[in-house]
């Protein structure tokens, strides 16, 4: 079994675009880089990265999570992953993109926690400093 931990992925969305996600329903989304943060302490740990990927490159179809309507939409790529092993910074995470002054995506991702979403966009396809850091302030 892989580590459980915490997770970031960054997602391209190549031209704008409107994808049904599950109950949230109907979402637009611009062109441009998106950032998700997630956590995996379930069964098989980070491995739940790599259904993300699978999801992603159009080898697993079932979707159950918020992000995966979003990593299966044939506008979008998935441009990066950073996983934070044994650590559980999920929330933490989404209030550091909030830090940073990063737009969030209503309500993504974030049914099970108090946080406004799990979903934010980026100025670019890399990760704010804040968010680079809070691995090391939460130690």
């Amino acid at each position: 079994m892989a580590d459980p931990g915490s997770y970031v992925l960054v997602v391209a969305v190549e031209a704008p675009t409107t994808i049904e996600v599950g109950a949230l329903g109907d979402r637009e989304f611009t062109a441009g880089g998106y950032a998700y943060v997630g956590s995996a302490f379930g069964p098989g740990g980070l491995s739940r990265v790599d259904r993300h990927r699978r999801v992603a490159s159009g080898d697993h179809d079932t979707r159950h999570w918020h992000i995966d309507y979003l990593l299966g939409a044939t506008a979008t790529r998935l441009a990066g992953v950073k996983t934070y092993p044994n650590e559980d910074i999920e929330c933490a995470l989404a209030t550091a993109f909030a830090d940073a002054g990063c737009e969030p995506v209503a309500a993504f991702g974030a049914s099970d926690c108090d946080c406004n979403s799990h979903l934010w966009e980026l100025d670019r396809l890399s990760l704010p400093a804040a968010v680079k850091t809070v691995s090391e302030e939460t130690a």
